[in-house]
């Protein structure tokens, strides 16, 4: 069987002294030992001993881009939806590896606020798009932005009950919040001159309702 590349072996190698000996007691030496590469190796592969806790991260964000990049106006949505699968299956893929990582995260300071960072970054990358997709006013702005935050929410609840194992079914899961999100969003963004959609459920006759309504938005009675 062939070795495996040294980016593999500091990866396995580092995660395994986390573990034993605890982030902060744990040298780029002792990782490089484990390892069996050198100094060298590791600092052409990683910048810091924090970046092989995230050493996926800049490729994930280019994967994110590139999905939502590869989109039509009309599929926007669905890129949207398969951007945010794509870490989701990354860390599913990522397997006990994962669950090491937010093990550390939730007790090295340092590591959360990292995590944070990323996050930050990947809702950053939905903001933009979704922006740019609303028309890129300054009067959507503020919807791309709450668009962005319930991406990366709904997709951080469902791996956190993954992470957590309240979960066995995470992809599903996954499914139904992100179509949750996406029914949150999908009436057509505001026009001042062509009117407003609005959605809403009752069970009243709608004969009741709609004079109510035509009231509350200020039409003139027929």
């Amino acid at each position: 069987m062939p070795a495996k590349p040294a980016k593999e072996r500091l990866i396995d190698a580092a995660f395994a002294l986390f573990e034993e000996r605890g982030y902060d007691a744990t040298t780029v030496e002792d990782i490089t030992e484990r390892a069996g590469v050198g100094r060298t190796t590791f600092f052409r592969t990683f910048r810091s001993k924090e970046d092989v806790i995230f050493p996926d991260h800049d490729v994930l964000l280019g994967a994110i881009d590139a999905r939502l990049r590869g989109s039509t106006h009309q599929t926007a949505l669905v890129a949207v939806t398969e951007a945010a699968g794509l870490v989701l299956r990354h860390y599913l893929a990522e397997g006990e590896q994962a669950l090491a990582r937010y093990r550390l995260t939730r007790s090295v300071p340092a590591l959360r606020d990292r995590e944070i960072a990323g996050t930050q970054q990947y809702k950053r990358l939905f903001r933009e798009f979704l922006h740019n997709w609303l028309g890129g006013g300054e009067d959507t702005a503020l919807r791309a932005e709450l668009m962005a935050a319930a991406v990366v929410t709904a997709h951080n609840h469902v791996l956190r009950r993954w992470l957590r194992g309240l979960t066995e079914h995470p992809d599903a899961e996954f499914d139904t919040a992100m179509a949750e999100v996406l029914a949150l969003f999908t009436a057509e963004p505001r026009d001042a001159e062509n009117g407003s959609v609005v959605v809403f459920q009752t069970t009243k006759d709608l004969s009741r309702v709609l004079p109510e309504l035509r009231r509350l938005l200020g039409e003139p009675r027929s």
